[in-house]
């Protein structure tokens, strides 16, 4: 079974830097521009979405949509938060996230909610992201696993890895929340409240947000 995707033990006030390797130095952005609508083709019910892919060098397999509940599949609705355009809102009471779109419209993902999932609220920006990430378990999660002691100082990316194909890293007011945005290979979770973890998504719709968000997004947990 994979461990906990995105739980981290570090000091309140800790900046990410000291749980993760080093990050890429982040330019300076403006104003979140408004996230792209993909083509009415693209959001019906189309299991081509959620097929095997080839990323960075990683074979992704595909979801069986089949054995999902349709309402968790990436589609476009009327947006229900009344959030700017490239905000990102996640409603921790249906396990949806939603990046609002212009035209009152926002694209809908489903997610998989864990403790930490459930336990930060709140307003906050997406510090920076990062394709296949690295995953560190905290000293408290090795204490309580020891086959994860291999992990210490970083799984590396790989389709088995908890943090899945992208990272959202969340911080606020300039400090790390430990609130994390990810992909995970645990694809049954995606509609379900799991043990630990952040906010899990498919893979290949961490993918699609990842590309749609912008600069430094907003976030709204709620």
């Amino acid at each position: 079974m994979i461990a906990a995707g995105c739980s981290q033990t570090v000091q309140a006030n800790t900046k990410a830097a000291a749980v993760f390797p080093p990050m890429p130095a982040i330019a300076a952005t403006t104003a979140v521009a408004p996230a792209k609508i993909e083509p009415a083709s693209y959001q019906g019910k189309d299991a081509g979405r959620y097929a095997a892919i080839d990323d960075g060098g990683y074979s992704l397999p595909a979801i069986d949509t089949g054995k999902v509940d349709p309402k968790f599949l990436r589609q476009l609705v009327d947006d229900p938060t009344g959030e700017p355009a490239g905000s990102i809102v996640v409603d921790t009471r249906q396990n949806f996230l939603y990046l609002v779109q212009p035209n009152g419209k926002a694209m809908r993902y489903g997610v998989g909610l864990g403790k930490q999932g459930h336990a930060w609220k709140g307003r906050a920006i997406v510090q920076w992201k990062r394709k296949w990430p690295t995953w560190t378990p905290p000293a408290s999660m090795i204490r309580r696993d020891q086959k994860l002691e291999k992990w210490r100082q970083g799984m590396q990316p790989g389709v088995t890895n908890p943090l899945g194909a992208r990272a959202l890293y969340i911080f606020k007011d300039g400090k790390d929340t430990l609130y994390r945005i990810h992909g995970s290979p645990q694809w049954r979770s995606i509609g379900k409240s799991a043990s630990a973890g952040c906010v899990r998504m498919f893979n290949q719709d961490v993918i699609d947000l990842y590309d749609r968000v912008s600069g430094k997004a907003p976030l709204l947990v709620m």
